[in-house]
This record gives C-alpha cells, structure tokens and sequence, in this order.
C-alpha cells in the first residue's frame, strides 16, 4: 500500500521547495502537480492560444501528452517528448498556467495521471487541490501558506538572485490576483481540507516547515 502526502497552499508558500526536502527525507517521489499545468500552459503559449479561450485549449488537449520521469532523483517534465523542465518557470508560463488551470478539461487530464502515480508509489505532491480533489485519501494533508508581503519578499528575492529586474509591490499584486483567481475558480478551487494541518511559514525557517511535515509523517507511520 503507498503513503501519501499532500501539501496544498497559495502560490508562493514555499510548497515545491519543502516538498521537495520531505521527499529525499523519506525516500518519497515528489511529484510536482504545478510542473505539468505549467507544461501544459507552456503547450498553450506556444500555439498562440489565448488564455481566455477555453474552446481553443479544449481542441488542443488531446494533442498533448505530458509526462514525468526521474533522473538522480530529480523530476523531469515531458512535454510531448521533450523535456521541458528548464523552461517552464518563467512569469509568463506561471501566469499562463493559473489563468487555463481553472478549466474542467484541462484539470480532468492531468488529475487522472497525478492519481495514477500516486497509487503505484509513496508520494508527496503539492498543489492547489490536491488533499481535496487529487488525493482525498492521503495519509497526510497540510495545508501551507504565509502572508502575501513574506511570499513577495521571497519572490523578489528569488529572483534578484538570477538577475531578473523586478518589482516587488508589482510581485506581490500578482500573488493577491492569483490567490483570488486560485480560490474563487469554478472547478476545484484552493480550500484548505478540512482534515489538513495549516501551517502557516511566515514566520518559519525552511527547516523548521520540513521538520515539522516530517514529524508528522512518522507519527502516521508510527515510526
């Protein structure tokens, strides 16, 4: 039987990088739920397709397969055979990806492949519905967040580090849109489970946010 592990929470919580920790921790897979939307927003980028147009991302679906493979532990995305997991973290991929994230068909095709690995091994995924929709029946369910000025200051400084001229009241702006836009969607929109543990990191060290996940999987595991 696996384990599962599901960390839900507003874009900037920090949830790929400890998930990601938790992971080699426990020897789990991490399955990053946001890489195959941003895959798939890249797909849709690429056409021209208008974030708007729900017909036209519908018509398109069946002509993109996305999958996941690990190398020396690290995921890489597969977008119809080409590993894309260098390009998919720009602005506009993420802004793409939370924009045609909110369509049915869109979520029904990668829900399916996220369940799927979910079943054939343990794993942590992190996402926006994944203790709610993906994985209703994870062991372990945690809801991350932290304040929307710690998640902009984190993001500025991010991206600082490679260079990039930012904003940082313009950074946080988008994280407020995206939030509203994440948690008022029609189709599984950003709730906290009602059986999930919030944690709140603003005032957390990445440490103190993985120890504390941790602990709370090896209770579950009575370890």
């Amino acid at each position: 039987m696996s384990f599962n592990v599901a960390i839900d929470g507003p874009a900037g919580a920090g949830k790929s990088t400890v998930a990601k920790s938790v992971a080699a921790l426990k020897n789990f897979i991490y399955v990053d739920t946001g890489a195959m939307y941003r895959a798939m927003a890249l797909y849709f980028l690429r056409q021209g397709i208008d974030k708007t147009d729900e017909n036209a991302i519908n018509a398109v679906l069946d002509k993109v397969e996305i999958t996941i493979r690990y190398e020396n532990g690290a995921q890489q995305v597969i977008l119809n055979g080409e590993n894309v997991s260098g390009l998919i973290r720009t602005e506009e991929v993420g802004n793409m990806a939370s924009a045609t994230s909110v369509y049915k068909k869109v979520r029904e095709k990668l829900v399916e492949l996220q369940k799927n690995l979910a079943k054939k091994a343990d794993v942590i995924m992190d996402g926006r519905d994944i203790g709610t929709c993906v994985l209703p029946d994870a062991d372990v369910k945690v809801y991350l967040t932290a304040s929307s000025a710690v998640r902009a200051k984190r993001r500025y400084n991010e991206l600082k580090e490679k260079g990039t001229a930012c904003d940082l009241d313009e950074i946080e702006k988008d994280i407020i849109e995206r939030d509203y836009r994440d948690m008022h969607r029609e189709n599984s929109p950003l709730k906290q489970a009602d059986d999930a543990v919030l944690l709140d990191s603003s005032d957390m060290t990445l440490k103190e946010v993985v120890d504390t996940i941790t602990a709370m999987i090896d209770k579950k595991q009575g370890a």
